[in-house]
């Protein structure tokens, strides 16, 4: 497979990841909660770690294709934004598009 394969996979993954928080009322995917709704701060914590996983699955995907590259946090500064930019599909749907009944 070629690197962009790899790529788009990394992509991918945290456009899923991105918009997990936002598509089911569990607490890490797992765990129902008392009251069956979320509120946003729980999304926005599950968001962040949802961040830092598909950081970390990145990181081994560059570590098995070879030397890893040190960055600087202006790198990680602009992951988090488009981590956020594609967290926005799911914000839009759960917030501004569905009905409260």
């Amino acid at each position: 497979m070629n690197i962009d394969f790899y790529a788009y996979l990394v992509l991918g993954l945290a456009l899923v990841l991105a918009n997990l928080p936002f598509v089911n009322q569990r607490l890490l995917l797992v765990f129902p909660l008392k009251d069956g709704l979320k509120p946003l701060w729980i999304r926005m914590a599950e968001l962040l770690l949802f961040f830092f996983i598909a950081g970390a699955i990145s990181l081994g995907i560059e570590a098995s294709l070879g030397q890893i590259y040190p960055q600087s946090w202006q790198f990680y500064v602009v992951g988090l934004s488009l981590f956020l930019v594609f967290a926005f599909p799911g914000f839009v749907i759960r917030y501004m598009l569905l009905k409260r009944g």
